[in-house]
């Protein structure tokens, strides 16, 4: 523990170098220059929870087996909830969970000064949520940490409130960006998730903080990208009904999706018992994933080999045995379909600590699988299955976090096909169009 005398040196040098930054930068030149720092720290956080959630997976997943059932995925998620919740309650002892969310409540409430152990106790909860099994993403967690980055360089600077709400929108959208690799994308974070009124010179701020972290997490892994989408694909427009038609589906399954993450959430804040929330969600999850494997985890391995064509991801590992029958398959990524909601909510709201965009990608990316292998198995048509199942991923993403935009920046940076872009754009807005028309009625505005 610090004595009295050093943190009052502390506190001292801190309100020096406050001093000395008012003295010779202004408040814009160093509202840029936070930003930067902001970005190039969250963007290395983001590079490293990624590290940590792959190394915790490869270890606990070292006796997968693709053709036989894995009966260790009955333990092994339950043990990651448990271990989270130990965790956030009694070493923590902060709530982080739903960072997004409380981001969102913190932003409006102007509550601009976050605790610092934000950032590293939502990469550590996350860390062994998502690598022990969870079913969600490390999105929320990242932008959590990157605000909270941002909220503590602004404080050290002593910045007013104003560029203190900037610092703030600067480390999420930085923490989106490193953790996709999308700079656009995590700029786009802020303003239509976290919806922050931004002037021009904020906005570039915000970018430049956004820029700078998905940098820094490009080169900090080595200059690879997580959802790798190779050959040629180019926008057919004798294509655009079937387009129009799987924007439809992409929304109708959005609404599901949404309605019981809502729900699910609902019965979890009726537990008022800890271990009974953390059990009865592993307990959910570990069931989705036993059945599933494809379930475990974010999703980007098994997103990758949908889009590579490898139709075999999808039953590996199951408990219903390895098959290469397209009417199995499609039987199987119908259930994961179902499922896939049930197995996010039990991650996220049972006492895990993780995101809820990789879900809504991965669903997007069966969603579009799904709906293209049976068409084609039908004999109704010929369509390419990875071109649907990319750009299924930006029109379920838009219909359930109903930013339209950053779905569609997302998918099209973290993958670097751009070919894609004006299909991937209609059916986001089709689907954006069906959620926005259902959740009109009762029933949606309800759930």
């Amino acid at each position: 523990m610090k004595s009295p005398e050093s943190k009052f040196s502390l506190s001292r040098r801190i309100v020096r170098l406050a001093q000395i930054r008012r003295k010779y930068l202004s408040d814009n030149t160093s509202m840029f220059v936070v930003a930067a720092i902001v970005g190039l720290i969250t963007g290395m956080a983001a590079a490293l929870l990624k590290w940590i959630i792959a190394l915790i997976s490869l270890l606990l997943t070292s006796g997968y087996h693709a053709a036989a059932a894995n009966w260790q995925f009955l333990i092994i998620p339950v043990a990651g909830i448990v271990l989270t919740g130990i965790f956030v309650r009694y070493i923590l002892r902060i709530d982080i969970t739903n960072g997004t969310s409380k981001l969102i409540s913190d932003v409006r409430h102007k509550m601009y000064r976050l605790n610092p152990r934000i950032t590293y106790g939502s990469m550590i909860a996350s860390s062994l949520t998502l690598g022990f099994g969870g079913s969600a993403g490390s999105e929320g967690p990242i932008a959590y940490v990157g605000a909270a980055i941002g909220s503590t360089l602004g404080r050290l600077a002593r910045f007013s409130p104003r560029l203190m709400k900037i610092m703030m929108g600067c480390g999420a959208g930085a923490g989106i960006a490193g953790i996709f690799k999308a700079p656009v994308g995590g700029f786009l974070y802020t303003l239509e998730v976290l919806r922050m009124e931004l002037s021009t010179i904020s906005v570039m701020a915000v970018l430049t903080s956004a820029v700078i972290a998905a940098m820094t997490a490009f080169v900090c892994s080595g200059f690879t990208i997580d959802l790798v989408f190779d050959g040629i694909h180019t926008f057919d427009p004798s294509l655009t009904v079937w387009y129009l038609i799987l924007g439809l589906f992409c929304g109708i399954y959005a609404l599901y999706y949404s309605t019981v993450m809502a729900r699910m959430q609902r019965v979890y804040d009726h537990i008022s018992n800890p271990w009974l929330r953390n059990l009865s969600g592993g307990v959910i999850l570990a069931a989705a994933v036993f059945m599933f494997p494809v379930l475990y985890g974010e999703g980007y391995s098994s997103m990758a080999r949908i889009l590579a064509c490898d139709s075999e991801v999808i039953s590996g590992g199951s408990a219903f045995g390895l098959t290469t029958s397209a009417s199995t398959i499609l039987l199987m990524a119908g259930g994961i379909l179902l499922l896939k909601s049930f197995a996010s909510s039990a991650a996220n709201s049972s006492g895990g600590v993780a995101g809820d965009f990789a879900p809504t990608l991965f669903a997007g990316c069966i969603a579009g699988f799904l709906f293209a292998s049976f068409f084609n198995f039908a004999g109704l048509s010929s369509l390419s299955v990875a071109d649907f199942a990319f750009v299924a991923m930006a029109g379920v993403m838009a219909g359930v976090v109903r930013a339209p935009l950053m779905a569609l920046f997302l998918v099209v940076e973290m993958t670097g096909c751009y070919t894609l872009f004006l299909p991937a754009l209609i059916v986001a807005a089709v689907s954006f169009g069906v959620v926005r028309l259902a959740s009109r009625s009762r029933f949606f505005r309800l759930s």
